[in-house]
This record gives structure tokens, C-alpha cells and sequence, in this order.
């Protein structure tokens, strides 16, 4: 389910393939040019994404 333009959850709320598919989306409406207001959307959920994303574990 995708939500709408306004909505942003926080990454316990939502996983990282979702938000994926969200900004999937986005680029889908846009036809591949985005808009100020979608920019600012795009950004918001990249934010989101790279907070729901599994962090990479680093050998000590």
C-alpha cells in the first residue's frame, strides 16, 4: 500500500522495500522529471529508506 504524498513514516513503521516501492512509484507518475514538490518528496524518502535499510555489518 502506498501512501500519500504527505505521509512520511518512520522506518519502524514502514520497511525498506516498501518505501522502495513508494519512490518507484514516484518515478512512474513523474514520467522521469520531477517536479519541486516531488523533489522534496523523493528526498524525504530516500531519508526514510536509508532508515528502514538493513545496515551492512563491519569486521572488527
Amino acid at each position: 500500500m502506498l501512501h500519500s504524498m504527505s505521509t512520511v513514516a518512520t522506518a519502524s513503521e514502514r520497511s525498506a522495500a516498501e518505501v522502495n516501492e513508494e519512490i518507484r512509484a514516484l518515478w512512474r507518475r513523474s514520467g522521469g522529471t520531477l517536479t519541486t514538490e516531488q523533489r522534496a518528496q523523493y528526498q524525504r524518502l530516500v531519508m526514510e529508506w536509508a532508515a528502514a535499510a538493513p545496515q551492512p555489518h563491519r569486521a572488527a
